[in-house]
């Protein structure tokens, strides 16, 4: 800088040196008032919830007792909505299932949905003449015929069924599993529903829990459900010889211990995923449109998230079979140990996507100050589209289609869903969206066959994809 540069400088009024100063009102803040949760169920207290109740209190959620309507979570372990009026919650408080969540997890309606991921399955006794034709026209396959409710399953001759048990219903048995030294196993992954119109699900893809039979499949002996049935006293991961180094040795978890253990037999495991997230999305995307009647009674339909545990298999030419999903599933790590840290992980990063988890300081669930609402998420965030969105015809009306989305066109619910997907997004951690599709599976999906809302919802991820390449 020259001299007569400086000199000026120098001659500048003060004032116009001056930097802005901002003043920070300076507040005292009270956090000894935390959210809170309560637990519903025949055992509330039961040490099959103690990592649930760990991970909320790590999270700093006390717990609270269910005598008042002072709460932000109730955390179901038994399905709530026919003992609990849950019909008029406030705007901010979260149940951790769907009314009607039995269409998924209920053992007889899963089988018997029309998927081509599920084995045929028929109900008792009023689809016996449809079962006996399928039998016919299949003379090689077997069948198992399962209890509604419980685990008591085992494959019976056509002549040992007893068609009159409504208790029951037959499925066809998977005869050619794959086996990993022998085994038959099959595969757990958690599955987290968001949202229900528009859908949004996610899968934990942290790991997956392997379950292997105690007993090897061959010689196979129908008798011996051991063979076939896995159980509570099921082998896992870290006894069976081929997974073990990958487990103990090398740190892997159980599904990268599994892959590892497929690429060296020369196969890829990536087909088996892709069909496990197509049969869940799939499954879900079919009874949604149940779940939408259920929540038009409640006051308000985004009171509820959903995880449940999908149960796989996996045949010898590494095709997938969707077995059952389970409500509730067992999360704890009483019989084996070292699977509190899936249990624990899966926890936290469900709390974390739907909001449970927090990166900020708040006494509960309510919606915040409008600085901090912004501050986590602006109209900014959710924007897309700029260049369609400043140009005719969006700049004149919101009739078409391919406006829908411009921010002058959002209504408020379209805002309030948008900020929610927005935050999961950024808050996802382990857990991988499956629907929306990802833009790699777009083509498994019929995009004119889904609703309105899940095109809106699909064409946002679509429109966010183009300048962002983890939202695809």
């Amino acid at each position: 800088m020259t001299d007569k540069r400086k000199e000026s400088t120098k001659k500048l009024p003060r004032q116009h040196c001056k930097p802005e100063v901002q003043l920070v009102e300076k507040k005292v803040v009270s956090h000894e008032s935390r959210p809170k949760y309560w637990v519903f169920g025949r055992n509330p207290t039961g040490g099959h919830l103690l990592h649930v109740h760990n991970v909320l209190q790590r999270l700093g959620i006390d717990q609270t007792s269910n005598d008042t309507t002072d709460w932000d979570l109730l955390w179901a372990h038994d399905y709530p909505f026919r003992k609990l009026n849950l019909q008029r919650m406030k705007r901010h408080q979260l149940v951790n299932h769907f009314p009607g969540s039995g269409y998924i997890t209920n053992k007889v309606d899963l089988s018997t949905t029309k998927l081509q991921y599920i084995p045929a399955a028929f109900k008792l006794p009023a689809e016996m003449t449809q079962f006996r034709e399928y039998a016919k026209t299949n003379p090689h396959k077997q069948f198992v015929q399962k209890h509604n409710q419980h685990r008591h399953i085992q494959i019976k001759r056509i002549d040992e069924i007893d068609f009159s048990n409504n208790d029951t219903f037959i499925q066809e048995f998977i005869d050619d599993p794959l086996l990993v030294d022998g085994y038959k196993f099959d595969i757990g992954v958690y599955t987290v529903i968001t949202s229900i119109d528009p859908l949004r699900v996610y899968i934990y893809k942290g790991d997956i829990l392997f379950r292997y039979c105690p007993v090897p499949y061959h010689p196979f002996n129908a008798s011996d459900v051991d063979k076939y049935i896995v159980g509570d006293d099921y082998l896992p991961t870290w006894e069976v010889p081929s997974l073990k180094p990958y487990y103990t040795k090398y740190g892997f978890g159980m599904k990268d211990s599994f892959d590892a253990y497929v690429r060296s037999t020369g196969r890829d495991p990536t087909t088996i995923w892709e069909q496990v997230e197509d049969a869940i999305r799939l499954l879900i995307l079919k009874k949604e449109p149940l779940f939408t009647g259920l929540l038009s009674r409640y006051a308000y339909k985004r009171n509820f998230f959903e995880m449940m545990r999908f149960d796989l298999v996996v045949d010898n030419k590494l095709k997938v079979h969707l077995m059952e999903a389970n409500m509730s599933p067992n999360l704890s790590s009483a019989h084996f140990k070292p699977n509190r840290l899936l249990y624990e992980q899966v926890i936290y990063n469900l709390f974390q996507l739907v909001g449970v988890g927090a990166s900020i300081q708040r006494d509960s669930f309510r919606k915040q100050a409008l600085d901090t609402e912004a501050m986590l998420t602006s109209l900014k965030n959710l924007a897309t589209a700029a260049n369609l969105c400043s140009e005719l015809p969006c700049t004149e009306s919101c009739a078409p289609v391919e406006c829908q989305l411009c921010s002058t066109c959002l209504e408020e619910k379209d805002i309030d869903d948008l900020q929610r997907t927005y935050r999961e997004h950024m808050n996802r951690g382990d857990m991988k969206r499956i629907f929306p599709v990802p833009k790699s599976d777009q083509h498994r999906v019929d995009y004119e066959l889904l609703s309105a809302k899940n095109q809106f919802m699909s064409k946002w991820f679509e429109e966010k994809c183009k300048v962002d390449q983890s939202y695809c």
